[in-house]
């Protein structure tokens, strides 16, 4: 990845499996991120688009499907993922005010790239994603326009920035400046090794509850800043999950429910305002979107084989959220509102994150 500090570099090593090479959601082939960050006084927000394949998704869709932990949220379309257990379009994440903005310049890039939509063929279903930075955005700004889409889609790259970048310029994780974040996973099986990717976008978290591989750094930061930051949480955030798993729809679904088990490592209970959604695809498999004349196989592992793939999405999970904070950087945006790095005030004050 791109040069930063992330919490492997604390010697802080999560889980037992192995990372890909880039411990990214882009070390599944195909998978590209891109961002555009807005950051200047009041306005701290951005775009993060997720492309999970580098072909015509419209037209070769991906077995998909979605989980709500906690649905204080705005995300458009998992209707449809949930009732075809498809993914058409590339994934876009944003501020919650900014989700038609979004939908909008997502329906023309998909347009664009499909004159059959809408002519010869039905409609398409949008995939956007938000958290609420109106803490330290001036979210009535309605600042993201259309072409911020369009260039985040142009700009997908297979290496990104973590933390304060795209749609993580604004947000929160427990109570000090959160963001972007990604890990993968591998996994070893008799019949082919895999990857496990995730990426989160963390808006979320009380900062007394905050844990770092079992460690409680939250309670010691809590202490030193004499509760400076400490607030209810009413935040969210994205968990976007890609493999290149050979599953059904259900057994991913299955397999992004464990995403709540290293969510809950680093601390969160999951509160009331919070709203936690999982949107997970496989690359394994494309469905064409014309029909054929022949019946369309879909291979599939074994349920057997579901432990590795609940470890794996736990472990990236975590580490996802923990880079999430780890790579944000300090951030002073409406009125005056601030929010520190995790970084600097474990410098600062010289607080120890490994056991």
């Amino acid at each position: 990845m791109l040069s930063q500090k992330r919490i492997r570099d604390y010697d802080v090593k999560i889980g037992r499996l192995e990372t890909g090479n880039l411990n990214s959601i882009t070390d599944l082939e195909g998978v590209t991120v891109g961002h555009v960050t807005l950051s200047n006084k009041e306005m701290q927000t951005g775009v993060t688009a997720i492309l999970p394949h580098q072909g015509n998704i419209f037209r070769d869709k991906l077995i998909a499907s979605s989980h709500v932990i906690n649905g204080f949220g705005k995300t458009m379309g998992t209707i449809q993922i949930e009732e075809l257990g498809t993914l058409e379009t590339p994934i876009i994440l944003t501020n919650t005010l900014s989700i038609g903005t979004a939908a909008d310049a997502l329906i023309e890039h998909m347009l664009n790239h499909n004159p059959e939509i809408g002519r010869t063929t039905g409609s398409v279903n949008p995939i956007i994603c938000e958290c609420n930075d109106m803490l330290l955005n001036d979210i009535r700004g309605r600042f993201i326009t259309k072409e911020h889409i369009f260039k985040a889609l142009s700009n997908a790259s297979s290496e990104f920035k973590e933390g304060t970048v795209g749609a993580g310029t604004g947000m929160l994780c427990y109570s000090l400046k959160g963001g972007i974040g990604t890990s993968s996973r591998l996994m070893s099986m008799e019949h082919g090794n895999y990857t496990m990717g995730v990426l989160v976008l963390s808006n979320f978290g009380i900062l007394s509850d905050l844990k770092i591989n079992g460690k409680a750094v939250g309670e010691d930061l809590r202490d030193v800043i004499i509760n400076s930051y400490e607030e209810k949480d009413k935040g969210s955030i994205i968990i976007i999950v890609g493999t290149d798993l050979p599953v059904t729809e259900r057994q991913l679904n299955r397999i992004i429910k464990r995403a709540v088990t290293g969510l809950s490592r680093t601390g969160s209970i999951i509160t009331n305002g919070s709203g936690e959604v999982v949107i997970g695809f496989s690359t394994a498999t494309k469905i064409p979107h014309e029909k054929t004349s022949n019946c369309h196989l879909i291979p599939m592992i074994h349920e057997e084989d579901m432990d590795l793939t609940f470890r794996a999405i736990g472990e990236a999970t975590e580490e996802a959220v923990l880079n999430s904070l780890v790579t944000a950087t300090h951030v002073v945006g409406k009125d005056g509102n601030e929010r520190p790095a995790f970084k600097d005030l474990i410098t600062k004050f010289n607080i120890e994150i490994t056991k």
